[in-house]
Order: structure tokens, then C-alpha cells, then sequence
């Protein structure tokens, strides 16, 4: 087994020939069925068998299945798998001929959403070959395998479908047969094609032969010779190019475009010069691609803890040369486990400050491999789901996705590197044991609305600083206002007693309590912000009370307890009131306890 260290965005100005491969899945929902039949779902969790039509069964080793949508008011086949269109049905052949035809259908209703579901669960384990993975539905995937071909080993892993060199590309090839084995092992048909473009793969992919792997030089000529579907246009163009005797895509290169454009419209010379690769396809990756990726590859699949804490370490050191060279280091890793029954664990963290030190890392991923939940007994478990995987690991991946400067930091007499980073360090391990979202910092935040004054952020939220320094609010410019130690996050309203209007209360009555003041101070105004159209609040209500004038005042009661009152509201003006108050009458509120 070996590390390799990949950096998929290509280097400034450099030339790089993209590579698209096109994974087409034809009978992804009739394969679905009959795994599921079996008890071998993609994702564990998910019940075996489908929805029947009436009459219908369970189909067995090779009996057919087809997969039947209302249509215009008529139940007509929506997919069929390789058995049933042996046999002769097609898609869109009507229920009750398909059924005079085959006697022995199984038919099942269908359900986009599971065949969905199904592709992106695919779409994730093909992650594997390539970050860079695009949804084709309903039952194809792009995968931009620029740069990935020469990672792989000389010797498959799987019995392959083409010698190594007959296309120019063995890497090309050798991944190809890699994913196309992988998967037709788990029960789905598979078709895949390699090319310059995604209209030229997707093309060669669906009618193209099996497995192919065209150079750029010769996608032309090997473009002629397949049908003008391969274009991707709709039912209508198709039709009357077949009624025109244009049959396969040669015969529309080399001709005239301004004819082709005003029969056809502009989609066809667009579909054309596609799948030519005169006109870019940029594609829509499911995720951002990391900018350091570090993987290894088993022999065999691996479950057990100690190996797998090994490998994070190992893959850790292989990270660090590259973000030193950057000058950076990782504020947010993911790892990623690719287990060989086909599903995908991911395990996110975020520090608290910049980091490279890979014993730091393996560290952090074992705090954060420890933070299982009651019911998962060991590392095969999935962690995403909470379901159990006791299949292994053959491929573990770790990603940097979003890195920060880190500069050099001087260390003492001592050896010792200061107390920010031993702070930086404890909060990291914290949130990889308890939850990044449970370690958090107060934040200030511009506005004069005492309970949106502060916002609690996790501390290991990325940007919220660089290097070493823990990004820790300073202290405040002159003589900060007086504020109440406790602080409501929602105001209460209480019942007030006051000599005078706009004066002070005299008492109060909060929480079935009455409090009869010895001491006030106050007012201090606080106004609406009108300069904002909504206002940063934790929460509507918040917000709601945030939209008057109010009088604050320090309360000191006969008992010694402080309190922090105000007026919501000016006597008098009704447009600082709600439709529920009196007009001119504000209410009150105690919003905090003084110590």
C-alpha cells in the first residue's frame, strides 16, 4: 500500500488535458429492485423490497423486471433490465402488452426518489477515482478524472476489459475497469466511456462500445460513425432529423451551420460543437474539490483501529511538506473512509487555530473516532448514519478544505512554543470530543441592542483568525457602558409602579414578586437601529422587541438586589407600539440581574 499526495488544481498557466469519464448506469432502478430483493441495499438502514403493482411478485435470479409510470392517464414501462429487454420490452411499451408479452414481469411502481437517493450514494463512493463528481440523472455521472489516471497501481485490482496500453492511456484504462468491476460486482450493469469532453464521453458512453477510452486525436472520426441521439437533443429535433435521412453525427460534421441553424435552431449546433470539444461543458462537482488531498489504498480491507489511527497519522505527516511549502496550515480536515461494501464515512474537524503538525492531527482524529455513539462498538461502524459496517475500509482519505497563513511562532528558553498555542491546542481537542458547535467564544458585534451585542461562535469556526493568536476580543475602548452580569436572552415583562411617566418605577412586580425600589439610575436611551433593514437577532422575537425606543434603568430594591429595567416605548407615540399595547402606554421589561 502507498500514500499519495495529490494536489488537483492545476499549477498557473500550466496546459492540462481534461479527461472526462462518463458512467452510465441503464438499469438503475430495475438493479435496485432486485439488490434490494436480495437484502443488499447501497446504504445500510434502508428496508429491502419496493412497491408492487397488483398482481405482480418479487423477481429471482433472472426473472424479469420492468418499472411502470402513469403516462397520459396509462401505465407504460419507464425502465426495464437486461432480462426483460431480452425479451423483447422496450420503455414506453404499454403495462398490459408487456405483460401479454412476458407473463412472468415482475412490476413495481416507480419511485424516482429511491432511484435518486441511489445515484448520489454512488456518486459518493465514485469520490474514490476523483473529487470531482457531477450528477447526470437519471442514471449517469460525470467524473473529471484529469490528473487521477497515473495514480493508479500497475496491476488492477479487478480483472480488467482492456491491455494496459491498447488506448494510449493504461491509467485510463486501468481506472475504468477498476470502477466498471467494483460495481458490476455489486449488481449494477455498467456502461463507461473516456474522452475529451463530457458530450463526447456521455455519447461514446450510451452508444459507443463497451469501455472505451478515445484519445483527443481520434474522438472525431470515432464520433462519426454513432447516432445522432449521442448529441443529447430532444424527441422533437431527433425525429425530424431522422425524417431528413441524418442518421448518425457525421453526416452533420462539415456541413454549412447557418442551414443547420435555421432548421434546427441554435441547440443542435450547440449539442455539436459539445461533443466536438469546440464549445467548453464546465460541470457542477457535487463538492468542492479539497486543494491537499493525502490517500492510501489496502490490499485488503482494513477495520481495525490501531491500522486506521496509523494511517491517519501517516497521511497527516504526507500532508504537512505541502502546507509548509504554502506557508499555511489546516483549519478544517475531513476524512474520508471508503468501505468495500460501498458506503462512505465521513469525519469533519475543525481547530481552533491553524495547524500542521501531524502527531496534532492523528491526535485530533482520534478524539474525534472516540466521540462514538452509544450504540457504535468499533471503528467499522458508520459513523454518518449510525449503522454498522463491519465490510472494512479499503481506501482512507484526508482532505484539507479550508487552510489559513500560519506563521512561524517563537518559542521560549524553555522549548515551549507559549500559552495561545497550548489554548488553541485544548480547545481543538475539546471540539473533536464534544462537538465543534459546543466550544464556543463571544463575539462582539456592532449594535447598541444589549442582546445583540454578542453572538456565540464556535471557536474553531474558519477565518476567525491566523497563526497562533487566539482571535479573543480586546479590551474595550474607554469606559465600556455598565451592564448586568446575567443577562436575559429574552426580556421579561413586569408590572411597574412609577411617580411620574417618564420617571423611574417606584415598583415592581415580576415573577408573582413584588419589589419595592430604594435606588434608581437612568434613563439611558437606546434607539432603534433604523439603519438596518433587519436586525442581526438570535431570534424573531428578539427582533420584534428590537423595533422601539427604550429607557433603560439600574434598580437597586430595598433588599439590596439590583435588577436592569427599561421602558419599551415613549408615552405618547404610537408608532413605537405594537397593534396589541394601549396607544402612549409602553410596556416593561426586566432584561438582567446586576451581581
Amino acid at each position: 500500500m502507498s500514500t499519495v499526495l495529490t494536489n488537483r488544481a492545476p499549477a498557473p498557466g500550466a496546459k492540462t488535458r481534461q479527461r472526462i469519464l462518463a458512467l452510465w448506469l441503464p438499469c438503475l432502478a430495475t438493479d435496485r429492485l432486485r439488490r434490494e430483493a436480495g437484502g443488499s441495499a447501497w446504504r445500510a438502514g434502508r428496508q429491502p423490497g419496493g412497491t408492487l403493482v397488483s398482481g405482480g411478485t418479487l423477481a429471482s435470479g433472472d426473472a424479469p423486471i420492468a418499472v411502470v409510470a402513469k403516462i397520459n392517464n396509462a401505465l407504460r414501462l419507464a425502465a426495464v433490465d437486461e432480462a426483460a429487454a431480452a425479451r423483447g420490452l422496450r420503455v414506453g411499451q404499454a403495462l398490459a402488452d408487456a405483460r401479454g408479452a412476458v407473463p412472468d414481469l415482475a412490476v413495481h411502481e416507480e419511485d424516482t426518489g429511491a432511484d435518486a437517493a441511489l445515484l448520489e450514494a454512488i456518486a459518493e463512493w465514485c469520490e474514490r477515482y476523483t473529487p470531482l463528481v457531477a450528477l447526470d440523472p437519471p442514471g449517469g455521472l460525470y467524473l473529471d478524472i484529469t490528473g487521477c489516471a497515473h495514480l493508479f497501481a500497475p496491476a488492477p485490482l479487478f480483472t480488467p476489459y482492456g491491455k494496459h496500453g491498447e488506448d494510449g492511456e493504461g491509467g485510463e484504462t486501468r481506472l475504468a475497469a477498476d470502477l466498471s468491476a467494483r460495481l458490476t460486482a455489486q449488481g449494477f450493469a455498467v456502461r463507461t466511456a473516456i474522452a475529451a469532453s463530457p458530450g463526447a464521453a456521455w455519447a461514446f458512453a450510451r452508444y459507443g462500445k463497451a469501455a472505451q477510452a478515445i484519445a483527443p486525436d481520434g474522438e472525431q472520426q470515432a464520433l462519426a460513425g454513432l447516432p445522432v441521439a449521442g448529441l443529447r437533443l430532444g424527441a422533437g429535433p431527433l425525429a425530424l432529423l431522422d425524417r431528413l435521412g441524418l442518421k448518425r453525427i457525421g453526416q452533420l460534421i462539415g456541413q454549412p451551420r447557418a442551414p443547420l441553424a435555421a432548421r434546427f435552431g441554435s441547440v443542435l449546433l450547440t449539442r455539436l460543437d459539445q461533443v466536438l470539444g469546440h464549445e467548453d461543458e464546465p460541470l457542477s462537482p457535487r463538492l468542492p474539490a479539497p486543494a491537499l488531498i493525502a490517500e492510501r489504498c489496502f490490499a485488503e480491507p482494513v477495520a481495525d483501529a490501531s491500522a486506521i489511527a496509523a494511517t491517519v497519522r501517516s497521511l497527516a505527516e504526507a500532508l504537512q511538506p505541502a502546507l509548509t511549502r504554502r506557508g499555511e496550515g489546516a483549519r478544517a480536515l475531513q476524512l474520508v473512509l471508503f468501505a468495500s461494501d460501498g458506503t462512505v464515512t465521513r469525519l469533519n474537524l475543525g481547530t481552533a487555530a491553524p495547524v500542521r503538525d501531524a502527531g496534532l492531527i492523528a491526535a485530533l482524529f482520534a478524539e474525534r473516532l472516540a466521540a462514538k455513539s452509544p450504540g457504535e462498538t468499533d471503528l467499522g461502524a458508520d459513523f454518518a448514519t449510525g449503522h454498522g459496517n463491519a465490510a472494512g475500509f479499503d481506501m482512507v482519505r484526508l482532505c484539507v478544505t479550508e487552510s489559513e497563513p500560519l506563521a512561524e511562532t517563537q518559542i521560549d528558553l524553555a522549548g515551549e512554543a507559549g500559552g495561545a498555542a497550548d489554548l488553541a491546542q485544548l480547545f481543538s481537542q475539546l471540539g473533536a470530543r464534544l462537538g465543534e458547535a459546543s466550544v464556543t467564544r463571544p463575539v462582539a458585534i456592532d449594535s447598541h441592542i444589549p442582546e445583540q451585542g454578542v453572538l456565540a461562535r464556535p471557536v474553531a469556526a474558519a477565518g476567525a483568525g491566523s497563526g497562533q493568536d487566539m482571535p479573543f476580543p480586546g479590551p474595550f475602548p474607554g469606559y465600556p457602558p455598565e451592564r448586568p452580569l446575567k443577562l436575559f436572552e429574552r426580556p421579561e415583562p413586569v408590572e411597574v409602579i412609577a411617580e411620574v411617566p417618564e420617571g423611574p418605577p417606584l415598583a415592581f412586580r415580576w415573577r408573582r414578586v413584588l419589589y419595592q425600589v430604594a435606588r434608581a439610575e437612568g434613563p439611558e436611551r437606546i434607539a432603534p437601529e433604523w439603519w438596518r433593514d433587519t436586525m442581526p437577532a438570535q431570534n424573531l422575537a428578539a427582533q420584534n422587541l428590537a423595533g422601539a425606543t427604550r429607557d433603560y434603568f439600574r434598580i437597586e430594591d430595598r433588599q439590596g438586589r439590583r435588577f436592569w429595567l427599561y421602558r419599551d416605548g415613549l408615552y405618547g407615540n404610537e408608532a413605537d407600539h405594537d397593534a396589541d399595547y394601549d396607544a402612549g402606554r409602553p410596556s416593561w421589561y426586566v432584561h438582567g440581574l446586576f451581581a
